[in-house]
């Protein structure tokens, strides 16, 4: 009778331990929806996505989803918000900050000197107003290690210039770094990305922005007509920026572009 109870706890343990198993990984099945993931593991879609850093709801077979319920996630928010500012995670955007937070992506750009969207992994912001001392608009006092200066620049440090004069085209713009699939890092004019990963160039249609020309892009600042691609034909262009993360995080948007000269 003893060795049949110390078995039944034994079952009754390892089924205990095999649903934490379970509950803390997910390895995706063929037909698996985001959706019946996260009601089997009493969590929600945006949890499951924003642990696992999800840009969207597309998921494959065998992916591994790390699973967090809703409490835990939100513990998580409130240790990182400790103080009033918000640690930037991988995948994060303004508008998912300040939803998450009850503020608008306005308020969020205003309490911390932001003249564009873009924001990296890492970043502080401040969420009540006090905007923190290391965000500087100088990169020279970005309190960061040498090697990551350069990723951790703001793309947009220049935009806050006085209104740029010139002929003014609204374009489609997408961004791209040195180091996508099948590009060289060398542009159209010769400029050496991967050498100067910094440089604030765009790609463009010549028929439209002759290679050379000075411009003022919404959101990104001053740069140079320096390359071109097959897909930037008629209003578009492609910005460059020093990392994927930042190329994810600008997407696809309309601005205007000045022509400076």
């Amino acid at each position: 009778m003893k060795n049949l109870v110390a078995v039944f706890l034994g079952l009754i343990l390892a089924s205990f331990v095999g649903i934490t198993v379970a509950s803390a990984q997910h390895e995706v099945q063929k037909g698996d929806t985001l959706w019946e993931i996260a009601v089997s593991n009493n969590t929600t879609v945006d949890s499951l996505m924003e642990v696992n850093n999800l840009k969207g709801t597309t998921i494959y077979p065998k992916q591994i989803l790390q699973i967090k319920g809703d409490q835990e996630v939100k513990q998580e928010k409130q240790r990182s918000n400790q103080g009033g500012y918000y640690i930037v995670k991988k995948g994060d955007t303004l508008g998912k900050i300040g939803s998450a937070n009850g503020i608008t992506v306005t308020q969020l750009k205003t309490m911390n000197n932001l003249s564009s969207h873009m924001i990296y992994e890492g970043q502080k912001l401040a969420l009540n107003g006090n905007v923190p001392a290391v965000e500087s608009k100088s990169t020279s006092n970005v309190k960061v290690s040498s090697s990551k200066k350069e990723e951790e620049t703001k793309i947009d440090s220049s935009s806050n210039d006085s209104k740029p004069q010139g002929k003014t085209i609204s374009v489609e713009a997408t961004a791209y770094t040195a180091y996508c699939s099948g590009c060289s890092g060398i542009t159209a004019t010769g400029v050496n990305l991967k050498a100067n990963p910094s440089a604030k160039v765009i790609a463009v249609d010549p028929n439209v922005i002759p290679l050379g020309t000075k411009v003022h892009v919404e959101g990104y600042g001053y740069a140079t007509a320096s390359d071109t691609g097959g897909a930037i034909q008629g209003n578009k262009i492609d910005i460059h920026v020093p990392t994927k993360e930042q190329a994810y995080n600008w997407g696809r948007r309309n601005v205007k572009v000045t022509i400076v000269n």
